[in-house]
């Protein structure tokens, strides 16, 4: 069981490349993808599946193939059954069991005649064994559709399962599930994640860098002491690469400042001896040679120096980061940006809080911990402070000014329309210059911010959204944060945690990454969980 890419090349609309001859293959067992956003890890695993098409090269994949993708291509009115591909299934097995014995039935079943009791199993292993397969996926939140999805891929049996960024909205729970069931995969296993505790079970890490990849034995905590041993190494070589420069033009310039003491040395003598013009001519000619020849040999140690400083600091060059400075705002600690009493919404008939519904007051620049376990609500309370739903009863005051929200499901953009595009009609205010200046900040340069928005990867579309939302007009008194490291990769979530602490507005944050709330400076926290919103002292989970 393996998967083998052969001269891969493939380049966006715009011509702009992804991959010039890539060859590589991926063994049985638990391989870890990493590289920064943007360097074409999903790009890749599109490529193995079939859905995007090389320009050259081959992929052959032994055995059946499984694929969950960062954007679950579900829609709100499938039911569970029809997400997980068993409906036809279980409609003809259905139809067998009230008497109907049409061929068509026993073609549709095939073989899968427990396919009930292997559905039933599945979702009771993701956690998943309480909701029923007539359920449409709207009700459900975005961790329990993430693991739904992994439920349809592992009830067709791969021989090789591609995952990107399976932990994606999962809560602490739905996260130890998935661990436990990748512990136990036998096949060919490649997953592209930023998470570091999902990628410090595999067995190896494979490095996308520059359209090629590089091995490293070991789980993600060896990889990244390798990285870091290996930019140490770097660094030092960039250190004396330097030095010897330094050097060597010292040197140049030290015998250049000899030679030309030599030359004017010698010409005084020459008149002192007397010889004769034409021998003092040829011996000024040599002397004038050996000079150039010696300018020559220390000019050629300082260009070869200077290549090996270059060739050093190509070496030692890390990736792009994203540089997020968040606008201007600063809340009065007296005001009240939200006040909601006694909200309520249903699903289906169903209450999603307990009577008489929840209340909540978000006042000044509060930086508010919104935690709990997956369909607890959270992604609904968060539509409901923005507006984006209405509460079928209750009261709502917010604040005059914009309330800036970040879905979880990244559905703010136009996809047909190009990053520069959706920041515009974000941001008219801002001249050209200006868009085109903070989009480079978000590492979208030149023709990259003319990419129309259905060709982002995860991270990518992560960035072009949080530029949109955090920069469109006017500055937010109140950011609506949901999942926002999802996709990011390490560096650019240290850029969020950091744009977040030096924040003067108030931000609602809903995460499962512990080690991001941790250095966002929260001030309060609250957990919904069985229908109620509690204060409490701290994460007692995520």
């Amino acid at each position: 069981m393996s998967i083998v890419c052969t001269n891969l090349s493939f380049s966006w609309p715009d011509d702009s490349p992804v991959f010039d001859d890539l060859s590589v293959s991926f063994p049985q067992g638990r391989t870890g993808l990493v590289a920064a956003n943007g360097s074409g890890k999903s790009t890749l695993l599109r490529l193995i599946t079939g859905e995007l098409t090389p320009a050259g090269g081959s992929v052959v994949v032994e055995g059946t193939l499984g694929y969950l993708p960062q954007h679950l291509p579900f829609l709100a009115g499938q039911t569970v059954a029809e997400v997980l591909g068993v409906d036809r299934i279980l409609a003809a097995l259905h139809a067998i069991e009230s008497g109907d014995a049409a061929e068509e039935h026993f073609t549709t079943i095939g073989n899968d005649w427990d396919i009930e009791e292997r559905t039933r199993a599945e979702l009771d292993r993701l956690g998943l064994g309480g909701i029923a397969l007539d359920r449409r996926l709207g009700t459900l939140s975005g961790g329990q559709a993430v693991s739904l999805g992994l439920a349809g891929q592992l009830l067709k049996r791969p021989d090789a399962l591609l995952l990107d960024e399976p932990t994606n909205n999962l809560d602490g729970p739905a996260r130890e599930r998935l661990t436990e069931v990748l512990r136990g995969w036998t096949g060919c296993l490649l997953v592209v994640s930023h998470d570091r505790a999902l990628l410090d079970e595999m067995d190896r890490i494979a490095a996308l860098e520059h359209g090629e990849v590089r091995w490293y034995g070991g789980n993600f905590t060896a990889y990244t002491e390798a990285v870091q041993a290996g930019r140490e190494v770097a660094e030092r070589q960039v250190r004396n690469a330097e030095q010897d420069l330094k050097r060597q033009k010292r040197e140049m310039q030290q015998a250049r400042e000899r030679a030309q003491r030599r030359a004017s040395n010698a010409s005084r003598n020459l008149a002192d001896a007397g010889l004769a013009r034409i021998v003092a001519g040829g011996l000024k000619r040599d002397a004038q040679v050996s000079a150039a020849k010696a300018g020559e040999t220390h000019a050629n140690r300082v260009g070869d120096a200077q290549a090996r400083l270059d060739q050093a600091s190509r070496a030692a060059r890390q990736d792009d980061k994203i540089a997020i400075e968040l606008p201007g705002t600063t809340v009065p600690a007296g005001r009240t940006v939200f006040h909601g009493e006694r909200l309520q919404i249903a699903y289906g008939g169903r209450p999603v809080f307990d009577p008489p519904g929840v209340d909540l007051d978000v006042r000044g620049p509060e930086r508010i911990a919104l935690i709990g376990p997956n369909g607890a609500g959270k992604s609904t309370l968060m539509r409901l402070i923005n507006g984006a739903q209405q509460p079928d009863s209750g009261t709502v005051t917010r604040v005059e000014g914009r309330v800036a929200h970040l879905s979880q499901r990244l559905d703010l953009l136009d996809e047909s329309r190009t990053v520069l595009e959706n920041l515009t009609e974000r941001a008219p205010a801002l001249t050209d210059a200006e868009r085109m200046n903070l989009l480079a900040r978000f590492l979208f340069r030149g023709a990259r911010a003319q990419l129309p928005v259905r060709v982002l990867s995860g991270g990518e579309r992560l960035r072009a959204t949080l530029a949109c939302v955090l920069f469109g007009d006017p500055a937010p008194q109140l950011l609506l944060l949901d999942e926002p490291t999802n996709n990011l990769d390490l560096d650019s979530v240290a850029q969020l945690e950091a744009a977040l602490t030096a924040y003067r507005g108030a931000f609602v944050v809903v995460s499962h990454d512990e080690r991001f709330l941790a250095e966002i400076g929260i001030t309060r926290w609250l957990r919904l969980a069985g229908g109620r919103l509690t204060e409490t002292a701290g994460p007692v989970t995520v």
